[in-house]
């Protein structure tokens, strides 16, 4: 029954330590998304800033793909 025991939490104690790096990578991932997230956004806004500067009648992110 003891080694049982042991066994259990030793399963125990790996999962807590694999959760506690997933949660981790989450974190860091989600930092990251942040970070991507704001400098599309500015890419977005230089590139709509840009067509108007040039006076393209339609913004090239509402224009149809070419395949359409």
């Amino acid at each position: 029954m003891t080694d049982r025991v042991t066994l259990l939490e030793e399963s125990v104690a790996h999962l807590s330590r694999t959760v506690e790096e997933l949660s981790d990578v989450i974190a860091r991932q989600d930092g990251e998304i942040a970070a991507l997230r704001r400098r599309l956004s500015l890419v977005v806004e230089r590139e709509a800033e840009r067509q108007a500067e040039q006076g393209t009648e339609i913004p090239l992110a509402d224009q149809r793909p070419p395949h359409w």
